[in-house]
């Protein structure tokens, strides 16, 4: 059984200024895995991250069907966890409280809170910044952080989007190696909203490319490339081959558009 099942679904939102209606999405289906890492590509407003905003409880459909876990999607919850491209860290809490804000949340004695924060901690690799707050950390680490707390509320469902383009390359490169390595620990269900190609084959299972709007599904790329996944492949044959069969497919989408 399918962790998210969409079938045939439709957004529009009507613009106020000029009483205008735009559709974001049209006959949108897609079935994703337990444990399935899925990324979504496509030119600029074709709809992704209004997917993902669906699937988060966020925005509604205005017709067709999502499902989760076998249920209509609900009002949002702390077993669908979302990281954005924005830090959105409490800038007045510490790395270890903002880890610790989820749980805190639903009672927990303080020291299985403490357990908590340390685990999620040491995950994310932030041993000796856990009493640092958001302006003394860099970029990577804020987002580290947001992984972090989203993920320490145990969710089924990990939602990111763009959770690293304000990022280097390099840095960028280092946390796509880290958030595989955080994922394989875990049972996550993983949707991964991005406008990097290469970024897209390096992480997913598949990859979902998107028209442009209304956006619909253009077509599903399987990545068989082996897990766990390693630095080199990046520069494989087999990793380039699906990195430009994606391109061509995105490219002939987009024409003079922008991604």
């Amino acid at each position: 059984m399918p962790v998210i099942k969409a079938k045939h679904l439709r957004k529009i939102f009507n613009e106020n200024q000029t009483n205008s209606q735009v559709v974001a999405i049209d006959d949108f289906s897609l079935d994703i895995k337990k444990n399935e890492f899925v990324a979504i590509v496509g030119p600029s407003g074709c709809g992704k991250s209004t997917f993902l905003l669906m699937v988060a409880g966020l925005e509604k459909a205005t017709s067709g069907t999502l499902l989760l876990h076998d249920k209509p999607v609900g009002k949002p919850e702390a077993s669908r966890a979302i990281v954005f491209q924005e830090y959105l860290l409490f800038p007045w809490k510490t790395v270890k409280s903002n880890i610790e804000f989820g749980p805190s949340l639903q009672k927990i004695p303080k020291k299985d809170l403490e357990k908590i924060g340390r685990h999620y901690i040491d995950m994310v690799g932030l041993n000796g910044f856990e009493n640092r707050f958001p302006h003394e950390l860099s970029g990577g680490m804020k987002q580290r952080v947001a992984i972090a707390r989203a993920l320490a509320n145990e969710p089924d469902i990990l939602l990111m989007d763009e959770p690293f383009g304000a990022l280097d390359s390099l840095t960028r490169e280092s946390l796509q190696m880290e958030l595989l390595t955080i994922w394989q620990q875990t049972t996550c269900t993983v949707l991964f909203v991005t406008h990097s190609i290469t970024e897209a084959v390096y992480l997913a299972d598949r990859v979902v490319v998107m028209s442009k709007r209304p956006g619909r599904i253009k077509d599903i790329i399987p990545i068989n490339l082996e897990r766990p996944r390693y630095r080199e492949m990046y520069v494989s044959n087999e990793f380039r081959e699906y990195e430009n069969m994606l391109k061509e497919i995105v490219w002939k989408e987009v024409g003079d558009t922008v991604l």
